[in-house]
């Protein structure tokens, strides 16, 4: 399937002429981001806008089988043509914190990130590793490859377009957009999940993984759980209108 029908109203708008795709959370699933690739791209191909922007919300590594390939064809960029924009996750977070605080291992390698580890050929973690996360940290500093340390080094937490405001997991309701803490955009869930007040935008977001994508009159969450669900979504949004594409 392709595209679903919106499920609640916002009036949020891109700016003029611009076509905008945000998505989910992929974590490690390389394979499905390739597919939804594709269908952005056939997608961009016949809409009528002139500026097309990608903006990815985070979480590419840890939990699925291939975190290396998924930010290799990140860096390889094949949207041919659309901008792109990646932003940070809680799981690249961890990632850096990993390389240079061993001690945070045995709970990154908890949530995932002994899925990372073995996707770059790094052996240990699930056999007595949290006993030696310090060698553990340096033999993934020696196998990551330059590129990719420098692509999660330079994730930005946010990035706003208009009426829309993307972060990872949300913001902190009642704080100005200038003041949000780099933990609540990419840690957040309560109180903004439940919040019902406007924000001075529409946030789209993952992080909390929801059964479809959702539409609510303050925010879109777009995190689908593709790694368990094999369902990797992307919102798709110019002028007024959205809709959503997804494998």
């Amino acid at each position: 399937m392709s595209q679903e029908a919106e499920a609640e109203p916002t009036n949020a708008c891109t700016p003029p002429d611009t076509r905008i795709y945000a998505i989910g959370d992929v974590h490690g699933r390389a394979d499905l981001l390739g597919k939804l690739q594709a269908r952005i791209a056939k997608d961009a191909h016949r809409a009528a806008e002139t500026r097309k922007l990608v903006v990815y919300l985070g979480d590419y590594v840890d939990r699925g089988p291939d975190s290396a390939g998924v930010i290799e064809r990140l860096i390889d960029g094949p949207l041919a043509g659309l901008e792109q924009i990646f932003l940070m996750g809680n799981h690249e977070d961890f990632f850096l914190q990993f390389l240079e605080d061993p001690e945070v291992g045995p709970l990154w390698v908890t949530n995932g990130g002994d899925a990372t580890l073995a996707s770059y050929g790094v052996k240990g973690a699930k056999d007595g590793g949290a006993k030696d996360m310090a060698a553990l940290s340096r033999s993934l500093a020696q196998k990551l490859p330059d590129t990719h340390l420098e692509f999660l080094k330079a994730l930005a937490v946010s990035h706003r377009e208009g009426d829309y405001f993307f972060a990872h997991a949300g913001i902190r309701p009642g704080v100005p957009l200038d003041r949000q803490s780099d933990d609540d955009l990419l840690w957040i869930r309560e109180p903004f999940l439940g919040s019902p007040d406007e924000h001075e935008v529409v946030v789209v977001h993952g992080h909390t993984p929801v059964e479809a994508a959702e539409v609510h009159c303050n925010r879109i969450a777009v995190d689908t759980g593709a790694v368990w669900s094999g369902r990797l979504t992307a919102a798709v949004l110019h002028g007024r209108s959205k809709s959503f594409l997804h494998t």
